[in-house]
């Protein structure tokens, strides 16, 4: 009860104990049910689209929570997310996938200026060239 009591006060949802989780706001139910994944006490929360369907303000206290988890709890974070403001704040590595391949690992610094995530995430004309080393990697798993 007491981790219960703790979790519910970090994400400032303690007035709100006594309610059933599906009758809260979208974004305050996604940040319940991390709050109750963190009661277990894990050594890595494992996060799949956490931020899906958030709006801006909900995504920013998604990020409060994250790293507060993060750097407070000392708990890894695996984090499978398309929205690029949870994943540039709160990533110390990304590993970035097109069409379920690895076509990029780094820093956040290194994604947002990658040529080959740049071409994945933007967009070209599927005519054009792949860099040599996607199209090997294509060549060979493809």
């Amino acid at each position: 009860m007491e981790k219960a009591k703790y979790w519910l006060d970090l994400i400032g949802l303690t007035h709100r104990a006594d309610e059933e989780a599906g009758n809260l706001p979208y974004g305050a139910q996604r940040r319940v049910e991390i709050a109750r994944a963190m009661c277990v006490g894990p050594r890595m929360l494992c996060l799949d689209e956490p931020a899906a369907g958030l709006n801006p303000t909900e995504s920013l206290e998604l990020n409060t929570l994250l790293f507060r988890i993060r750097d407070e709890e000392k708990i890894g974070i695996l984090l499978i997310e398309h929205d690029m403001s949870v994943v540039m704040k709160v990533s110390d590595r990304i590993y970035v996938l097109d069409h379920g391949k690895r076509i990029a690992a780094g820093t956040p610094d290194e994604i947002r200026n990658d040529p080959i995530v740049i071409k994945a995430y933007l967009g070209e004309d599927e005519d054009a060239e792949l860099p040599p080393e996607i199209a090997a990697d294509l060549a060979t798993h493809g």
